[in-house]
């Protein structure tokens, strides 16, 4: 059951105190989707006018939820949000789009607004019809208990093998006022984003149009939740949303993300956004390392990125920074498979920022005890030049243990 599990040790020490946003309602309840003695449905309810702008997974497999968010994202705007916890509703056929629809009807009707301003997303086990009754059953208490100040149980109502709540808030000044943005994720298993991550919502009172939420949200994640990785696996459910109410009435008339108006609150969300990224490594099934990969002297940024994800994926780097063994060759040999130009004699490699590799061939100054300290810390820094080009990238990830087989082998069950 989710939140079961001993608690990751690389879990933040306390939930954050996300203050309430104008024109956002929350409510969580337990809806028997799956769990028990938890809430596994979220309600969120935003005021007519709320814009909205989504990235959602890639995999030629997405869910039900996801392809009905892309349809209603072309129309901009937003009045409720609905989330399940322990049920994907991903490849269940045509009973997944009935019960989506079902849903949706259900939220649009208690509500009080159009289907097309309903999105709706759903984690957990794939190939498992969902029943819709168990949610619409579910809305009239949900309604009764909306209230603004309710994060920290919407975090946690969508949790599935997570073992904390993920949150994060910011704020930013945009036209002489101070606007506030807060943000919900979840993430523990199945992490390989390509174009979001398991699911975020991400809530702002600023007051910008559809096409310039879409632009910020896209750049927020290109470095971001597109940046890390647990376990290789994209899931069929990857939904990351952005909802602007506008109830502060701050950005209006903005038209363009380029707007210098608009460098604060940029800077602010991608920061939100990098936080919630780095909270779902930390909550990687099993992990008890957080990993920090530096590439550089790439033949361009993209390569970077792929080299860096090459290493970051790799089991055997990973399994041999959780038994904490600085065996450096493993990360020339995830460099080597990455597909991408390198130059072997012209190599270098930091662990923790002591220079093991260097000139295709381990560095003459080397003792591996002089990182066996590093080895045994939570956070973990790898560094590596490829002595190509100026290509850089960042990427994320987590060690793997064998409480990940763990998780996994029992996740049905």
């Amino acid at each position: 059951m989710a939140g079961s599990a001993p608690v990751s040790p690389l879990a933040p020490t306390h939930f954050p105190e996300l203050p309430e946003i104008d024109g956002v309602e929350l409510a969580s309840i337990e809806a028997g989707i799956k769990y028990r003695g938890r809430p596994d449905v979220l309600l969120c309810v935003m005021v007519p006018g709320t814009q909205a702008a989504g990235v959602f997974t890639r995999s030629l497999t997405a869910s039900a939820p996801v392809e009905l968010c892309r349809a209603n994202l072309s129309g901009g705007s937003a009045r409720a949000l609905i989330v399940n916890a322990g049920n994907a509703n991903a490849f269940t056929g045509k009973a997944g789009l009935t019960s989506v629809k079902q849903t949706v009807a259900g939220v649009a009707k208690a509500v009080g607004c159009d289907r097309k301003e309903v999105f709706i997303a759903s984690t957990g086990v794939i190939g498992e019809p969902l029943e819709a009754g168990k949610i619409t059953d579910a809305l009239e208490r949900l309604c009764g208990d909306l209230k603004a100040d309710s994060w920290q149980d919407a975090a946690g109502a969508i949790m599935t093998t997570d073992t904390f709540a993920k949150a994060a808030t910011a704020t930013a000044r945009l036209d002489g006022k101070t606007v506030t943005i807060n943000g919900i994720a979840k993430g523990s298993g199945m992490i390989a984003p390509d174009m979001a991550t398991m699911l975020s919502f991400v809530f702002t009172d600023a007051d910008l149009p559809a096409p310039v939420l879409q632009t910020l949200l896209e750049t927020a994640t290109k470095n971001s939740f597109n940046n890390i990785t647990v376990d290789s696996d994209t899931s069929t459910s990857d939904t990351l949303m952005l909802f602007a109410t506008g109830a502060s009435g701050a950005g209006s008339g903005i038209s363009e993300a380029s707007d210098p108006r608009l460098k604060a609150f940029a800077k602010a969300l991608n920061s939100l956004i990098m936080d919630l990224a780095h909270l779902v490594v930390r909550d990687g099934e099993g992990a008890e390392k957080f990993i920090t990969l530096d590439v550089q002297g790439a033949e361009n940024d993209a390569a970077a990125r792929r080299i860096g994800l090459a290493i970051a994926n790799s089991p055997l780097v990973k399994t041999a920074i959780a038994g904490e063994d600085a065996n450096w060759g493993r990360i020339v040999m995830a460099v080597g498979k990455a597909g991408e130009r390198a130059d072997r004699d012209k190599m270098k490699i930091w662990i923790g920022g002591v220079r093991v590799a260097i000139r295709g061939q381990r560095d003459p100054a080397y003792r591996e005890e002089m990182v066996t300290g590093h080895m045994a810390s939570r956070d973990i820094a790898l560094k590596v030049d490829v002595g190509i080009g100026k290509g850089k990238a960042t990427v994320w990830t987590c060690d793997l243990t064998h409480r990940y087989i763990d998780i996994n082998a029992d996740y049905r069950s």
